[in-house]
């Protein structure tokens, strides 16, 4: 069996003492000659030496790691959220612990306690399946802060302002402009906070124009392809001349169903969706929706989690993230 590298090992090598090595690879190499840090260095790469994270935490009293709770993984809006995280945190020496907690309270549940129990020094929390009280009480009883995305937070704390209020009105106003007062809406069945925002204000456009948009006309799905997929035929039942899909995952798994109908976006029936992920430049046609700063609302959690956990007296931190409406090829202007 391999015997593991230990810090005295790459010492001896070395030929110096464990202080100067740890003193080396914890950043100080200011300290020693540049002859003397090119061998430590070396010498640790050719060795496969790996500082013990447990003995270092015990040092320094840190993790230096952030938890990280998503609902889904496989979205790539949280692709692109979970890269704007990793940036910032690389920057400031932590690590982001990823968890997916596929829209299960179960799952959510485990992995809250697992980043308690591996020493998370913060958490950002973008999964909301399990009651927000249970999670302000288990993490604030363990001194864990947390950042709450696309909710309100439990008791005054940081928050990002997505403005869905405002990408929702964008959309709404878009489309009336193009003629659509018919409109089916699929939504969120299990809706976040910003996920209602982006709801609310969208029917809110449409009812201030005249043209209100009953209960019956807003169908709940789940937030994924299949869940646009799965309630095509319904949405198209309705005989609207557009649909407002609640974010683009929804939109394309609508764009399979509706193309296996035999109907054609949009001359037969126009689509928008919410995000603006990658896909959406990619099906056909381009697909209508709004750009959220995934990427730097990724960034900014970051920054505020960790000015959070290395100063927790700061003042309350509010960040508001700008939404744009990329209007591309999926809506037809009616008469």
């Amino acid at each position: 069996m391999t015997k593991k590298v230990t810090i005295t090992d790459l010492a001896h090598k070395a030929g110096v003492s464990v202080t100067t090595v740890s003193q080396i690879l914890n950043g100080k190499q200011d300290r020693f000659s540049d002859k003397t840090v090119e061998k430590v260095h070396r010498l640790q790469r050719e060795m496969g030496y790996v500082p013990d994270f447990n003995a270092q935490s015990l040092i320094r009293k840190s993790g230096r790691t952030i938890g990280v709770l998503l609902p889904n993984i496989n979205n790539p809006f949280f692709g692109r959220f979970v890269r704007g995280i990793e940036a910032t945190a690389m920057e400031h020496d932590y690590v982001p612990l990823i968890f997916g907690s596929n829209n299960s309270e179960t799952l959510e549940s485990h992995y809250l306690l697992e980043s308690i129990r591996r020493t998370a020094d913060g958490m950002i929390i973008a999964s909301a399946v399990s009651d927000l009280k249970y999670i302000d009480r288990i993490l604030s009883q363990n001194a864990i802060p947390y950042l709450l995305v696309d909710q309100a937070p439990v008791v005054e704390g940081d928050q990002i302002d997505a403005r869905n209020d405002q990408g929702g009105r964008l959309l709404a106003e878009y489309l009336i402009q193009n003629g659509h007062h018919d409109v089916v809406v699929v939504a969120d069945k299990t809706p976040t906070l910003n996920m209602e925002h982006r709801l609310n204000s969208f029917l809110d456009t449409y009812k201030q124009a005249g043209f209100t948009i009953n209960s019956d006309h807003v169908i709940m799905t789940d937030l994924t392809k299949l869940g646009g997929y799965s309630v095509t035929k319904q949405a198209l039942a309705m005989k609207p001349t557009a649909i407002f899909a609640i974010n683009d995952e929804i939109a394309i798994g609508l764009y399979r169903g509706i193309q296996e109908l035999g109907l054609r976006i949009p001359d037969d029936i126009s689509i928008v969706g919410y995000d603006d992920i990658d896909l959406t430049e990619y099906v056909y046609p381009k697909l209508t929706t709004v750009h959220q700063a995934a990427f730097e609302l990724g960034q900014h959690s970051a920054s505020m989690i960790i000015e959070r956990i290395e100063n927790r007296d700061e003042p309350i931190q509010k960040v508001t993230l700008p939404v744009k409406l990329m209007r591309r090829d999926s809506v037809k202007k009616i008469n």
